[in-house]
């Protein structure tokens, strides 16, 4: 699982429970639309990195991350 994944599941409530292979475990406790909203803004986040310059000629625009966060209702 990938380390930023793993951050995410532990801060919306996940642990570690071991058998074997490294897994994660969730009960009633787990906020699972907080961990949906962090893998989108990481997303976002990424989609508004790797931009390219043209974008914001002097008028406001949507970016790829405005336009990611908007089709899965996540506020800024």
């Amino acid at each position: 699982m990938n380390d930023r994944i793993e951050k995410f599941a532990r801060a919306c409530g996940a642990w570690n429970q071991v058998y074997g292979n490294r897994m994660f475990m969730i009960d009633e406790h787990f906020d699972i639309e907080k961990f949906a909203q962090l893998i989108v803004r990481e997303c976002a986040l990424i989609a508004d990195t790797e931009r390219s310059n043209s974008v914001g000629c002097g008028y406001i625009t949507k970016t790829n991350g405005m336009r990611i966060k908007e089709h899965f209702g996540v506020e800024t």
